[in-house]
């Protein structure tokens, strides 16, 4: 084989690894545009929810109630709306998710019925089939962090946690829990 010919394949063989590399390290960070397509479509609610967080409360607040998601902006976005009711009052929200293609993240905003103001965005994603998105925020005049965590995600189920932390991110208080089921009629 001549000189010529063995250092044109040794920069084909440099070549085709550098591609795989490539479409190896593009897999790492998928486009997450479809994310959440799991959550389009009509949903029941079973939620729990601390009456007082970061207080030392253990009394839940019980709702169920209905869920409706539909797909804005193809897919790069969508709207949730929450209608849920129990024995303790009615939680009507909406959770607007916009998607980021620059950063591969999503930033999740929550609007409570009863002040009708946008919270502030936590922001995130999925990895492995576990959603999970941060933000911090001010209670009572304390900065906190907040997490919210979308697991156990099926065609027909799915379930969402909010947890509190206001040392940092050492200890986490769960304060609002709910499973979600498609609702099929």
């Amino acid at each position: 084989m001549t000189r010529l010919r063995k250092t044109w394949l040794r920069q084909a063989s440099c070549a085709a690894i550098i591609a795989l590399a490539c479409t190896q390290a593009g897999a790492v960070e998928p486009d997450g545009q479809h994310d959440f397509d799991f959550s389009i479509g009509h949903w029941k609610t079973h939620i729990l929810r601390l009456q007082h967080p970061l207080a030392g409360s253990t009394q839940w607040i019980e709702l169920n109630g209905k869920v409706e998601t539909r797909e804005v902006w193809n897919g790069r976005a969508n709207l949730e709306e929450i209608d849920a009711k129990g024995p303790a009052g009615h939680v009507e929200g909406l959770t607007l998710r916009l998607y980021d293609p620059r950063s591969h993240q999503w930033n999740l905003t929550w609007s409570d019925s009863h002040d009708g103001t946008l919270g502030t965005p936590v922001v995130g994603g999925f990895r492995q089939g576990r959603g999970e998105f941060l933000d911090q925020e001010t209670i009572d005049g304390k900065a906190i962090l907040t997490r919210n965590v979308y697991s156990d995600i099926t065609p027909d189920s799915y379930h969402f946690e909010q947890a509190y932390s206001d040392d940092g991110g050492r200890t986490w208080e769960t304060n609002f829990k709910a499973v979600v089921t498609r609702d099929k009629e």
